[in-house]
């Protein structure tokens, strides 16, 4: 007897039946949405998917996205969150959610697609802004232009001084853009400029107030004022426990990110910025590592659960959590630290001991794990943290054991010109350059820059080399200069007295030479965190995140000439992880 036309549930029923086994029913996924479609373009809507047949919490999702015609983007990998709150905030259409349900215990997968559309802001020949989630973020959105062209928009408050937004090509849809960089409660003129090619046409002025701040915001005090223009008249900061903040160079705040991440870590051109969620319960699906947008909107999400699950496919050591660094790298690709342990037995100490290291993860825009790097498999064990610290001294609790030798505790990833990575391991007092080559290379040591290192420093002072230092990184623009936080918690140890340092260092990397070119007292002891940043125009950008001053923990950040003279300082009534100068909100450095 031919059967035909039996759905796929009813023969995997019959087909227990005969075989005498158990029935598992396919797993059913649902998903529903804040709101009807069709919404505005930049309306927030909530994804909300339910699967069935799964113990909860024994189902992980994952959200993607795509125009519809167009290939899928990921938005969140795999992880315990069932609901995504997500917009299309530049080109209405039609676009498809894809929600993936996937089943921890039997590795079931079921996919669901809801389609929404999005429609313009813009119905008649006038632009419009619109207000966001943030209040100091708005949507400006203005009519379509033709194929060839593009646009951008112009922005300033009572100073007068003009923001621009990056220029967007035009494709015969309407043109959204996000504007931020605004004081609250102020009233913001805004239009927009269209290049056709031939001549550059203004729309007139649209005027609109920016809205309040909210609580639980640090505040900035300028210690030592800025020359009457900068280049750089933007300084993000990243405390620790409250959100992210832009200020002006007279303290006035201009931005804040979201309030539930641990660590802004980096910005990226076009106003998307980097940070993690670090979840002090030690549950690895809670650790994030996170992009988003300047609403604070997430754009590219994973965990350490789901980084967890490729690592030990390929046979690596698995992460307890992220922590220190995110940032992008060249052809897409995504770098960040992870914690790894191991209990070595009379190495670091007598009888077993846990030992905290760091792993180096590259990820591709799929957040697919391309390339990682262990410290146990690469560095001398033998050799202790300079210091002997341990953990949770200065981290997060170890998963091992109830103390751990803090052994490496990176804190900085750099792509060097070269293609290469260098990595920062505060508790060594080394900047490691590592064969990356492009995530095609074996990971083997090229050099260790520090005392102890491979190289050979020409200076005549006491104590010349940085250590527990911060952000060591190439100026892309001259590779042979290298910039770096010094710390100087083991200078300081040793000598019994000291401050941190900005230092600047002219790297001969075939001879294994160096030469200090600024070597800067800042006058504080900063003894943790910080940043280093080489601005154009030949100064320098140092962050003293973590200074004690009258029993409280303050910040600061400085701007110093070629000659080590400082030209601004501004005070932070908080730990500031990094800060980082800008021009805007849409242009690192």
């Amino acid at each position: 007897m031919k059967v035909q036309n039996i759905p796929s549930v009813l023969v995997l029923l019959l087909t227990s039946i005969l075989l005498g086994t158990e029935f598992a029913a396919a797993m059913d996924l649902a998903v529903t949405t804040s709101a009807p479609s069709p919404a505005l373009v930049g309306t927030i809507i909530t994804f909300a998917a339910t699967a069935s047949e799964a113990p909860s919490g024994n189902q992980w999702f994952r959200f993607r996205v795509r125009r519809q015609g167009e290939d899928y983007q990921l938005i969140r990998d795999y992880s315990p969150a069932s609901t995504l709150e997500w917009t299309e905030s530049s080109k209405e259409g039609s676009y498809e959610m894809e929600v993936s349900a996937r089943n921890l215990d039997t590795g079931e997968i079921s996919t669901s697609e809801t389609s929404f559309d999005f429609a313009p802001i813009v119905t008649g020949s006038a632009a419009v802004v619109t207000p966001t989630s943030n209040s100091l973020v708005f949507l400006y959105s203005a009519p379509p232009c033709e194929e060839g062209q593009r646009m951008r928009v112009a922005f300033k408050g009572p100073n007068g001084i003009a923001q621009r937004t990056p220029y967007q090509d035009c494709d015969g849809l309407s043109m959204n853009f996000y504007l931020a960089g605004i004081r609250a409660l102020t009233e913001i003129t805004a239009q927009h400029t269209l290049d056709t090619g031939s001549s550059f046409e203004s729309s007139p002025e649209l005027t609109f107030t920016s809205g309040a701040l909210p609580d639980n915001l640090y505040s900035e005090k300028i210690l030592f004022p800025p020359p009457a223009q900068s280049t750089y008249p933007l300084l993000i900061g990243s405390p620790l426990g409250t959100p992210p903040l832009a200020n002006d160079l007279e303290g006035n705040i201009l931005w804040y990110g979201p309030s539930d991440l641990a660590l802004l870590t980096r910005t990226e051109a076009g106003g998307f910025l980097w940070g993690l969620v670090e979840a002090y319960n030690g549950v690895p699906s809670q650790q994030l590592l996170r992009q988003f947008d300047l609403t604070g909107m997430t754009i590219l999400e994973t965990n350490a659960a789901r980084v967890n699950e490729q690592l030990k496919a390929m046979g690596k050591r698995q992460i307890t959590a992220f922590h220190h660094e995110v940032r992008p790298l060249t052809n897409g690709r995504i770098a960040t630290l992870g914690y790894v342990e191991q209990i070595l037995t009379d190495v670091q100490a007598p009888g077993p001991v846990d030992v905290l290291g760091d792993m180096i993860i590259v990820l591709d825009r799929d957040l697919n794990v391309v390339w990682a790097w262990d410290t146990f498999d690469n560095l001398d064990v033998t050799r202790l943290a300079v210091l002997h610290e341990t953990c949770p001294q200065v981290c997060p609790a170890p998963s091992l054991a109830p103390t751990a030798m803090d052994w490496t505790h990176g804190n900085a990833l750099q792509q060097t010109p070269d293609g290469n990575l260098l990595y920062s391991s505060r508790h060594q007092d080394w900047l490691i350059k590592i064969a990356y080559d492009f995530a095609e290379g074996d990971g083997h040591i090229i050099w260790r820059l520090g005392r102890g290192g491979d190289f050979t420093i020409h200076s005549s002072d006491a104590y010349p080399w940085f250590s527990h230092q911060h952000d060591g990184n190439f100026d892309l623009s001259n590779p042979t200069r290298l910039i770096v936080f010094d710390n100087g918690n083991t200078r300081i140890t040793e000598m019994g007295t000291g401050n941190s340092r900005g230092q600047v260092f002219q790297i001969d990397e075939k001879n294994r030479v160096v030469t200090p070119v600024l070597n800067a007292d800042l006058g504080v002891y900063s003894l943790a965190v910080g940043s280093a940043q080489t601005l154009r125009g030949g100064n320098f950008h140092f962050d003293a995140g973590f200074v004690m001053n009258q029993g409280a923990l303050v910040s600061y950040s400085m701007e110093l000439d070629k000659t080590g003279n400082i030209r601004y300082t501004a005070h932070a009534n908080t730990i500031l992880y990094r800060t980082f100068r800008q021009a805007d909100m849409y242009t690192p450095n």
